[in-house]
């Protein structure tokens, strides 16, 4: 089985988010790059394939050369080799188009994308590539097994779980519950050090319209400042909670 797991690489989630030319670009000053959460899940699902089955697990990411610390992490973590597509990921459907591409070329049985990248938050590149294969997809996906050319996949849905079964070749947009937290696979000395001998293979993008772009960002409202009210002093409280904080 050929496994191509497509990795975002985005800011942590402990970095500091500030915005430049007049809140129009991300400033990546100071900030720390890992690869996305639900891609990680994503990862870690495909290497257990790789030990179980026998699998064989690409990574690809479309980015810039500064991407390729967070590619040589996750062939440090067990990727056989990786891909990068060398350009900006500033659309959601651009991005989707270059995926395509690289899956098209390398005959992929499963491609495994987070539902989401933790930057943007679109949600729309795992949909759009397998609309762009003309595959089955599987969203919000928390459970993943298979056998021969059949999928067992478990989705999260509205209170509640959802089974089903697919045909390889499939996308999946998985997420947390995809693997335990505690499996999450941690690079090792020898993992990086494999690492540095693995191929990674650089490609020019093909060319897709720029279906969007961003305007402006905004950082949510500063949180204000703890009112404190003395314990005994519960007309104070409904006061504030009725005329203040308009919650009752």
């Amino acid at each position: 089985m050929k496994i191509l797991v497509c990795i975002s690489h985005v800011p942590d989630t402990t970095s500091k988010i500030n915005f430049t030319d007049g809140d129009t670009k991300f400033d990546t000053n100071g900030v720390q790059f890992v690869i996305n959460p639900n891609d990680e899940f994503g990862l870690t699902r495909a290497i257990w394939f790789q030990e179980q089955q026998g699998a064989s697990v690409t990574v690809v990411n479309v980015g810039g050369a500064d991407s390729e610390p967070t590619l040589r992490k996750a062939l440090a973590i067990g990727a056989n080799d990786a891909i990068r597509v060398n350009a900006e990921p500033t659309d959601g459907f651009f991005v989707a188009k270059q995926l395509a591409e690289v899956a098209n070329a390398g005959n992929y049985d499963l491609i495994i994308a987070g539902k989401e990248s933790l930057d943007y938050n679109g949600g729309m590149v795992p949909g759009m590539l397998a609309a762009l294969l003309n595959i089955n997809f599987v969203n919000s996906c928390i459970g993943l097994t298979v056998e021969g050319t059949t999928a067992k996949a478990v989705r999260e849905m509205d209170g509640g779980k959802e089974t089903m079964s697919a045909q390889l070749p499939l996308v999946i947009g998985g997420q947390k519950g995809l693997v335990e937290e505690k499996d999450l696979r941690i690079p090792n000395m020898r993992g990086i050090m494999t690492a540095r001998t693995k191929t990674l293979t650089v490609l020019e993008p093909v060319a897709a319209d720029q279906a969007s772009k961003s305007v402006k960002f905004e950082k949510p409202a500063a949180k204000q400042a703890v009112k404190l009210v003395s314990a005994d002093n519960l007309d104070e409280l409904i006061n504030l909670l009725h005329n203040e904080a308009k919650v009752i």
